[in-house]
C-alpha cells in the first residue's frame, strides 16, 4: 500500500504546537463597539491599582498603560503563578471624525471604560431639499 506524502502535515503540526503555547488573550483584552454617537472601549484590567492607569492621546494614537504589581511577602512560597504582573500597554489607532478632546474614562470592577464621542462635524445629517418656483399645472383635455 502506497504511503501518501503530505508536505503540509509537519508544518501544520508545528504551527498547532506553537500556537498552543501562546497565551489565548493579550494582557489587556478589549471590547470595542459603537453606541449611539460614541465609541465605547472596555479593557479588562483586574487587580490593577487605578492610580497606575495612564491614558495618552497623541495625534490619532490612544495609548493605555497600567501596572499590576507583584504580590510579595517574606514568607510567600508560590505554588502557581499564572497571573501576569508588570506594566501593560495597548495602543489604538483612532480614525478621523472623533472628538479626541472629549474622551471620558472610568474604572470600575477591574474594567476600564473609555467613551470616545463622534465629532459633531462627522455626524450624519439630513439635508433638506428646497425647491423654488411655482408648480406647473398639467391641463387635462375636456371631456365631451
Amino acid at each position: 500500500m502506497a504511503n501518501r506524502y503530505d508536505p503540509f502535515r509537519d508544518v501544520d503540526r508545528w504551527l498547532t504546537n506553537a500556537l498552543r503555547q501562546v497565551p489565548s488573550s493579550p494582557g489587556m483584552p478589549l471590547d470595542l463597539y459603537r453606541e449611539g454617537e460614541s465609541f465605547v472601549a472596555k479593557v479588562d484590567l483586574p487587580g490593577v491599582d487605578p492610580s497606575t492607569i495612564d491614558i495618552d492621546v497623541e495625534e490619532r494614537t490612544l495609548t493605555i498603560r497600567a501596572e499590576r504589581r507583584k504580590e510579595q511577602g517574606e514568607d510567600v512560597q508560590w505554588l502557581s503563578h499564572e497571573r501576569p504582573t508588570g506594566t501593560f500597554a495597548r495602543q489604538l489607532a483612532l480614525g478621523s471624525g472623533l472628538a479626541l478632546d472629549r474622551i471620558e474614562a472610568g474604572y470600575a470592577d477591574g474594567v476600564l471604560t473609555l467613551t470616545i464621542p463622534v465629532a459633531e462635524e462627522a455626524r450624519p445629517r439630513k439635508i433638506q431639499v428646497s425647491h423654488t418656483g411655482t408648480p406647473t399645472a398639467i391641463e387635462q383635455p375636456a371631456e365631451a
